[in-house]
């Protein structure tokens, strides 16, 4: 089945040095764009992360410190990435939770201002979880009807994760609509639909406010903890939190020194 698509839409996968998204690293990443008349682009990199790759690492990836040494910083191929996806909607496994959050602390750390906010974001696992509730292997097994070959390479988890959803579209046809922006809004858990950032720190409240989702300012707007204490937004900007995350708490505190309290609300 071919996609309906209005915009080209970028489907995705990350081999990293780990799942923490503030400290870790992309090894290797593999994009597969498809434009609106079906044609196909890839393009993929070996990363040198500039940290160590554990041995637990390597051998679930298959990629070394070895393989990596004379490989290009995510810095220096970033411009070419963020040109290539530029004008596409996203598309991956797990990617709203894990991808797409660490890909934009790359893109942050670079200097390139990425915010995905603006796309539709398509989860493959969210789908495949809401119907079946298993991994990508078994997905690939269980739509395509055949073994995943190469399971932890970049370019095969991208690829496999495409012919998934071409899958999902052809099973679902009566629930699921051949449409961007609804397998978006679909491919989303309800609580993940309100996170004003990314990595869920900020969550919008009824009134579409943005307030604090952890410590013990849990459930307070964001404005009225800058008001009250003056002194933590410079905690955030000092703690390990997400670049993204620290984006969005910035643009709520110049919203209010300038007095526009709409900056950072959510419409609803």
């Amino acid at each position: 089945m071919k996609l309906n698509l209005k915009r080209p839409i970028a489907f995705f996968d990350l081999e990293t040095t780990g799942v923490n998204v503030t400290k870790d690293r992309i090894i290797q990443i593999y994009i597969l764009k498809i434009y609106p008349d079906g044609k196909e682009q890839g393009l993929g990199y070996l990363i040198n992360p500039e940290q160590h790759i554990s041995k637990e690492i390597t051998q679930l990836t298959g990629i070394s410190n070895e393989d990596v040494k004379d490989a290009p910083t995510f810095a220096q191929v970033a411009q070419e990435i963020f040109d290539f996806i530029k004008d596409c909607d996203l598309a991956g496994f797990n990617s709203n939770r894990f991808d797409i959050p660490l890909l934009t602390e790359e893109f942050l750390r670079a200097g390139i201002n990425f915010d995905p906010t603006n796309r539709n974001m398509i989860d493959v696992q969210v789908i495949f979880h809401k119907m079946e509730k298993r991994d990508l292997s078994a997905a690939y097994k269980f739509y395509v009807g055949s073994e995943l070959k190469d399971a932890h390479s970049a370019e095969a988890d991208t690829r496999a994760t495409y012919e998934v959803l071409k899958k999902q579209l052809e099973k679902y046809s009566d629930q699921l609509e051949n449409d961007v922006e609804k397998l978006a809004k679909f491919s989303t858990y309800d609580n993940i639909g309100h996170k004003a950032d990314l990595a869920g720190y900020i969550v919008y409240d009824d009134q579409g406010e943005p307030v604090i989702n952890f410590g013990k300012f849990k459930g307070q707007r964001v404005v009225d903890v800058f008001q009250q204490q003056p002194g933590y937004f410079d905690w955030i900007m000092r703690s390990e939190f997400p670049l993204y995350t620290k984006k969005v708490f910035e643009a709520i505190r110049l919203s209010m020194k300038f007095g526009n309290t709409s900056v950072g609300k959510r419409k609803i």
